[in-house]
């Protein structure tokens, strides 16, 4: 029979070899874990490789499009900066070729008469028989001992214009510059003119620019000759003020014009 001594020393056998086959497995299973572990972390990092790789491409692929687009942005850029010089050269050089039109538009109706108010249908046989007997009429022998010589005379517009509506006004153009000028002059004295009892007005024939630059006047004009001031509008459009003293004074503007006006009436 085994003394107590024995059976504790069984006992403390079997724990210890139960203590061992304990640490074995704890060890055998974490290292089950371990390579778990490691495999999941190797799934994942080589998933990670593959998406990184994909985006890396990606990223390649859009640096590639940037750097195309750049090189795209500066050509048009380029082409947009020719473009605005060469729309700037074109507007210069369209604005002279304006003024030089409208120069030689103007210089080519220096010796035209044009007639406002005189009603359609008066006219009658040779136009420019009629017409150089109609300024001789109107301005008296005494102003024109002989009709004046003209090259051509015409009504401005196709159409007919209908009953009751302004008559067209008649262009003509003198055989003499001098006397289409001495016609103005008187014109200008007499003011309304008289054609068989019919009021008509006679006056320079201005292409459509400058009657626009003339016509900005129009007002101050008005106010100016009712202060005595003696203005004039000289070709294209400077308006000139002859002053109580006598004394003359070129006016560039309306706005100056006005202050004239303001700096009179104060």
């Amino acid at each position: 029979m085994p003394s107590k001594g024995q059976k504790a020393a069984e006992r403390e056998e079997a724990s210890g070899a139960s203590a061992n086959l304990s640490m074995d497995a704890i060890s055998a299973l974490l290292e089950k874990h371990r390579k778990s572990l490691a495999t999941d972390f190797k799934t994942s990092l080589t998933r990670l490789e593959a998406k990184f790789d994909q985006h890396k491409l990606m990223i390649d692929d859009h640096d590639q499009r940037i750097s195309s687009l750049e090189l795209l942005a500066d050509d048009v850029s380029q082409r947009v900066s020719e473009l605005e010089d060469a729309i700037s050269s074109l507007r210069d050089d369209n604005t002279k070729l304006k003024a030089k039109v409208s120069e030689l538009e103007d210089r080519g109706r220096r010796s035209n008469l044009r007639v406002l108010g005189l009603a359609d249908s008066t006219e009658s046989g040779r136009l420019t028989e009629f017409f150089a007997a109609l300024l001789q009429d109107v301005f008296g022998k005494d102003t024109l001992p002989s009709p004046p010589e003209i090259d051509r005379a015409h009504r401005i517009g196709a159409v007919r214009p209908a009953p009751g509506a302004r008559p067209q006004p008649v262009i003509m153009r003198l055989h003499r510059y001098q006397i289409k000028e001495q016609l103005i002059r008187e014109a200008r004295r007499k003011g309304t003119l008289d054609y068989r009892g019919k009021k008509i007005r006679i006056v320079e024939d201005y292409s459509a620019e400058v009657m626009s630059q003339r016509a900005r006047y129009r007002d101050v004009m008005v106010e100016l000759y009712r202060r005595g001031l003696k203005p004039a509008l000289l070709y294209p459009a400077r308006l000139r003020l002859t002053l109580p003293s006598r004394a003359k004074k070129w006016i560039n503007s309306v706005e100056e014009a006005q202050q004239v006006i303001e700096n009179h009436t104060s």
